[in-house]
């Protein structure tokens, strides 16, 4: 709390200890400004009339001289006329408190918190002997009051008023702490709270897309809460380029320090809760040194002040978006301010203050100024006494007075058992107590003749409804208050804030709003980076890694694409990933392809020449039958090796391994068998060599079988226990979905790999150590050709294989069987093919026992 509000709280406690003489005293010596009327029941009243510009120290000991008050301020004193026409009119009306008269008793606070908590002191204290119960002659006690304008007035005496439960309904207090029901109970206001009026101008800044504004705020308890407010509502959407307090001294190096903050900001919008006495020097500052380019936002204290709307200004303030009070209408009114005349009641001093300053004259017969008649007539006066055409604070002054009336008529009206009160029955007007008024008080419904509904929520704050106003250039160099929106609380959300666009003047030379932001917001594909040290709203744009997208203008973050989808080049949109496997119907595929259907066809067209030639030398030596089923086991491993290629399909991924495993063990198996049958035919061409009997046809069959089918049970173990299945692979490569065929087991892969290269080492070994048998005896020198071939393809194919990603990996393998193949059948059929095909001259016994001449 402030040492100010401390200071008079203080000294209210110390006038409630007083003796009674003192009490009175008190009052008698500081003879404030004031109008007085009699009735039934009084309503003080607290108004801005003068500005105070002597003020003696208090003091308990000597005489003080008498405060003054000078400068009346003729819209001061229309609020406390319109009071005065509000109880007058009550007091006409039949059906609102009939058979009661109102009175009243208004005081003049000078805009001085001493003053105002004087008077306020003074119209509570009434004739008891205390604070609470005095009983020295003077004015009976008021039921309620109207006023203080000052939310730093109102927080000071609805401190105090608030202990004794005496309603007291502001018209122009507007700070939010106000509405805090444990410290101030008895404290209401026709006038929306702070809240609200942050609450709209943050909507205007929203609507224009202002995220990057500046603030200035007042050094008193309006400007400073309304800033706190104003900090938390814009956090949500911008931030606060720069917030500074105006002195409350018109120090001019603060002045022009604040000034040079607005001149480099890159801010272009500067919101301002004040009241013009503190606005002023900066406004002057600024026309000073031409500083234009800025969007203000006025609060209501000063959004439609005269003081401001001057040729002058308007460069700098021109266009100016402001909330102000709700304009209001009161029929009669005008009228009745006209109708004026002095008062010679040492109570109404405040009248005859009003006409010597409207007629430059004085009462005193001594004065060497003009004398006042009392004749004087104010029908031809223009003034913003008589200026009725906006009515704001006077009409929140007519709707305070009312529902002090329907309060009270309420409490005198309920009927004997509904009253709110413990052990009490409704109120007589003789036994009226003013915390009886504050149960009524806080159920006040009704609506004015302007059509406004007046009722309090349960704080005692009145329902927001705002006009907005644009500060334009009039035909006369000026600046008018114009009024294009309205805000208004009770709407329905987003529909709060209503503005007419196309009547809004704005002071740039494009005659459009704006840009106020800290930085470009970021486009979609991007995503803000805070900037260390800065503001939220300060901030650099960087694009979405691999994978994830935005896919909003100024998105704080990036988010990641689902599994099966991927970002697209511009990082804005999540599309399908790319599904990739080995196709028939791509170059690659077409090409391997085309070889697996080659080689078959070659290995048909061997086939065929060995059956046509199966009786020649060549084909019989090298023994027809296994020769044969060595085609055949060739035909298969070409033709599986299609099975790799295409969409991978639950069939294609089971039978494509077995497919190779058993093609190629039966291709091996006959390879040994023939091996072995060169080894044994060679030892039986020895002398006392039998080898061949215990190796025949038969034998030859089974171990071929045997061999293949132990392939054929590696594969259907692996197949039962673990079988290969399609998968969608997306680790190997983020932007594309690998289609290919899991293995399932790798013990059950590498066994059938393992059993084919165990198959092919042992005829590798056989046929390496028969080499050198005669040349026109054995065929040993191509197996063991064509086992080289094959086991350097195979070895070579492992590291291909697991360093080849997607769906080369299958070709890989598929390059592996076809070469593989292309080597068993070329090293082993092709020598025999040239001889049978083009030199059929050496297919024959004796050429081949090597008894030809021609091939000696």
């Amino acid at each position: 709390m402030r040492p100010v509000l401390s200071l008079c709280l203080n000294l209210a406690l110390a006038w409630a200890s007083a003796a009674p003489q003192t009490a009175c005293r008190l009052r008698e010596r500081f003879s404030l400004n004031g109008m007085y009327r009699k009735g039934d029941v009084i309503l003080g009243g607290l108004f801005e009339v003068h500005f105070l510009t002597v003020f003696p120290e208090l003091s308990f000991t000597a005489e003080p001289d008498q405060p003054r008050c000078e400068r009346l301020d003729f819209p001061g004193f229309q609020a406390a006329q319109t009071m005065v026409f509000a109880i007058e009119e009550i007091n006409k009306n039949p059906n609102l408190l009939p058979n009661i008269t109102l009175g009243f008793h208004l005081y003049d606070n000078c805009v001085k918190l001493a003053v105002a908590f004087r008077a306020a002191t003074a119209l509570v204290s009434g004739t008891e002997e205390s604070f609470s119960d005095m009983r020295c002659t003077g004015l009976p006690p008021v039921l309620g009051i109207v006023g203080d304008p000052g939310s730093t007035h109102s927080i000071a005496i609805s401190s105090v008023l608030g202990l004794f439960r005496v309603p007291m309904v502001s018209y122009f207090a507007t700070c939010s702490c106000l509405s805090d029901r444990q410290q101030y109970p008895s404290f209401f206001r026709t006038i929306p709270s702070d809240a609200f009026q942050v609450r709209a101008m943050v909507q205007i800044l929203e609507r224009y897309g202002w995220k990057w504004v500046g603030l200035l705020f007042s050094d008193d308890d309006y400007g400073v809460h309304a800033a706190q407010s104003f900090h938390q509502e814009v956090s949500r959407f911008g931030c606060v380029a720069f917030s500074e307090m105006l002195p409350h001294d018109n120090d001019l190096a603060k002045v022009q320090r604040i000034v040079g903050i607005i001149h480099r900001s890159t801010a272009r919008v500067v919101a301002v809760f004040s009241t013009e006495a503190y606005l002023l020097p900066v406004a002057e500052e600024i026309a000073l040194q031409n500083l234009t380019g800025r969007q203000w936002i006025a609060s209501e204290a000063w959004a439609t002040s005269t003081i401001f709307l001057t040729p002058e200004m308007l460069p700098f303030l021109g266009g100016a978006l402001g909330i102000a009070i709700r304009r209001g209408d009161i029929p009669g009114l005008q009228d009745f301010l006209l109708s004026l005349r002095p008062d010679f009641d040492p109570g109404n001093n405040m009248v005859n203050m009003f006409w010597e300053e409207m007629f430059s004259c004085k009462f005193k017969a001594d004065s060497p100024d003009r004398v006042c008649t009392g004749q004087e007539s104010l029908e031809g006066t223009e003034s913003s006494y008589s200026d009725v055409s906006a009515l704001r604070h006077s009409y929140n002054i007519y709707k305070a007075v009312y529902a002090l009336a329907h309060a009270l008529h309420d409490l005198l009206g309920c009927k004997p058992g509904t009253g709110p009160f413990p052990g009490h029955s409704c109120a007589e007007l003789h036994t009226l107590q003013s915390w009886q008024l504050l149960h009524y008080l806080q159920r006040v419904n009704f609506t004015t003749s302007f059509g406004d509904q007046v009722s309090f929520d349960k704080n005692g704050d009145a329902l927001a409804i705002y006009d907005v106003m644009n500060w334009q250039k009039a035909a006369d160099g000026t600046i008018r208050a114009i009024t294009v929106g309205l805000f208004d609380e009770s709407a329905p959300p987003g529909q709060n804030l209503r503005l007419e666009e196309e009547n809004i003047f704005w002071n740039f030379e494009s005659n459009k709003p704006p840009r106020s932001i800290c930085s470009e917001p970021c486009p979609p594909g991007t995503r803000r980076a805070i900037r260390k040290g800065e503001p939220v709203c300060c901030f650099d744009c960087l694009p979405c890694a691999d994978g994830e997208i935005s896919n909003q203008t100024d998105s704080s973050k990036c988010y990641r694409c689902p599994v099966d989808f991927w970002s697209n080049q511009l990082r804005d949109r999540c599309v399908p990933k790319e599904i990739e496997f080995l196709s028939f119907q791509e170059p690659l595929g077409i090409s391997l392809t085309t070889i697996s259907v080659l080689g078959a066809c070659i290995c048909a067209v061997t086939l065929f020449v060995f059956a046509r030639h199966r009786n020649t030398p060549v084909v019989k030596a090298n023994n027809s039958e296994l020769s044969f089923v060595l085609l055949l086991s060739l035909t298969l491993c070409f033709l599986c090796s299609l099975l790799f290629i295409g969409q991978p399909q639950r069939w294609t991924c089971q039978l494509r391994h077995a497919a190779f495993g058993i093609s190629f063990a039966l291709s091996i198996s006959c390879i040994l068998v023939k091996t072995i049958v060169v080894v044994m035919a060679f030892k039986a061409a020895r002398p006392g060599g039998n080898a061949m009997k215990w190796f025949g046809m038969q034998q030859q069959r089974g171990t071929v079988l045997a061999f293949t089918v132990i392939q054929a049970v590696i594969c259907a173990v692996w197949l039962t226990i673990a079988s290969p299945i399609p998968y969608k692979n997306t680790h190997s490569q983020n932007s594309k979905i690998i289609y290919e065929c899991a293995v399932g087991s790798i013990t059950g892969f590498s066994a059938l790999l393992g059993y084919i290269g165990l198959l092919a080492a042992v005829s590798f070994l056989l046929a390496f150590l028969a080499r050198n048998l005669p040349d026109n005896f054995n065929e040993a020198k191509f197996i063991t050709f064509s086992m080289l071939i094959f086991c350097a393809v195979w070895i070579a194919f492992v590291p291909a294989y697991v360093s080849s990603p997607g769906k080369y990996s299958d070709a890989v393998e598929v390059f592996a069987i076809l070469a593989s193949t292309f080597g068993l059948l070329g090293a082993i059929f092709a020598p025999k093919c040239f001889i049978i095909l083009l030199h059929p001259e050496k297919n024959t016994k004796r050429a081949l026992m090597g008894r030809d001449p021609q091939n000696k």
